[in-house]
């Protein structure tokens, strides 16, 4: 008698159980989680404008400081000030921070020297210019990045009392024409839903620093990046994974609070830049890096045992069915978020960027193990 029949059955049965299995975490992620970004609606708040101090680290950003620092002191809010760090810039930003010093009574520099005996990244500008900040009340942004409305630094304070200590908001990028603006863009929008999406169900476990606020007391309160000072990045999602609780955080992403910033020109920079990025994950609290794999491993899982079906022809019309079931509910999850952050252009690019975004993430990982880190700027 053949067994072959029921063999290839029994093998086939297995593989579909574990492909039905990853849908399943792929729908409680996308339904239990992103849809409660998908379908936020932002709580009406008394109206809150503490002190604040708006911090921005610039390293040989002559141009994007004439572009950009207008449009930070034409924020339309009570009290501010601007602390901009000058760390070892070595082209005219002194020159320019001096000129708008005369015409900013707000404005307050903090420079960095270079030293022959003593590098540094980013987290040495930043932890200066908080220390040198006056106001309690922080927010963080970059020099390459403008504010979409004047209304963004108050946006972003009106969500302080005393028990919330973090506000996180999301940082565009740029839209230009060619395929890369939109992966860049895509792999933005996905870490933003994710981060914020979690945040929602009180699991806060990173920010970025484009646009982020919290209180200069919990930075002390935590000590800083002592935790990481060794590594050179995370002055932003790993600050946010060690200080923020479910009671502390809020998100805040209307129109008017989003910042965006230059974007990179080339896949060679674009790598280099998700490589220094990618280094902080192993940093992160277990629960959130448990999270994390989870969602990236079902994802794989599920692509993988979906073609696996396919080849072997085991019950196609289910697994279409059900692969058209999660992208069914991914496109809706992804319209109403793309529709608050203002990035419905990608929709319809969704399977396409997804696939590449889960080749290219792995060969960026791989990368990090051979190549040399490069500092911040």
């Amino acid at each position: 008698m053949d067994f072959s029949f029921f063999t290839s059955f029994s093998i086939g049965l297995i593989i579909f159980i574990l492909f039905f299995l990853a849908l399943v975490i792929q729908l409680i992620y996308y339904l239990g989680f992103f849809g409660r970004f998908a379908f936020y609606k932002k709580k009406e708040l008394t109206v809150n404008t503490p002190p604040a101090s708006i911090i921005i680290c610039a390293r040989n950003e002559e141009d994007n400081l004439i572009e950009f620092l207008p449009l930070i002191f034409a924020q339309d809010y009570p009290d501010f000030e601007v602390v901009v760090v000058n760390d070892c810039s070595f082209d005219n930003t002194a020159d320019i921070l001096e000129e708008l010093e005369y015409k900013h009574s707000n404005l307050k520099v903090v420079t960095i020297k270079e030293s022959q005996n003593h590098a540094h990244g980013k987290k040495i500008a930043l932890m200066m210019g908080i220390k040198g900040a006056t106001h309690e009340h922080l927010l963080l942004t970059d020099a390459d990045c403008k504010p979409n409305s004047k209304d963004w630094l108050f946006n972003m304070m009106q969500h302080f009392t005393n028990e919330t200590e973090i506000v996180l908001g999301y940082g565009a990028y740029e839209k230009q024409k060619g395929f890369l603006n939109k992966i860049i863009r895509f792999d933005t929008f996905m870490i933003a839903l994710q981060y914020l999406s979690f945040s929602l169900a009180g699991k806060t476990y990173m920010g970025i620093g484009r646009n982020l606020a919290y209180k200069k007391s919990l930075f002390f309160k935590v000590k800083g990046f002592a935790s990481h000072y060794h590594i050179d990045s995370g002055d932003d999602d790993l600050f946010v994974n060690e200080a923020a609780t479910k009671q502390n955080s809020k998100i805040e992403v209307s129109i008017d609070s989003i910042t965006i910033s230059r974007v990179k020109k080339t896949y060679k920079d674009w790598f280099r830049q998700k490589s220094r990025h990618l280094t902080t994950f192993k940093q992160y609290n277990s629960a959130s890096k448990i999270r994390l794999l989870i969602l990236s491993m079902s994802q794989y899982f599920f692509y993988l045992f979906f073609i696996t079906l396919l080849i072997i022809q085991f019950a196609p019309i289910i697994v279409l069915s059900l692969f058209a079931l999660r992208l069914l509910v991914q496109i809706v999850i992804f319209n109403k978020s793309m529709k608050l952050l203002v990035e419905k252009d990608l929709l319809f690019l969704v399977p396409i960027i997804e696939l590449m975004l889960m080749v290219l993430y792995p060969l960026i990982t791989i990368s990090n193990i051979f190549v040399k880190k490069n500092q911040w700027k």
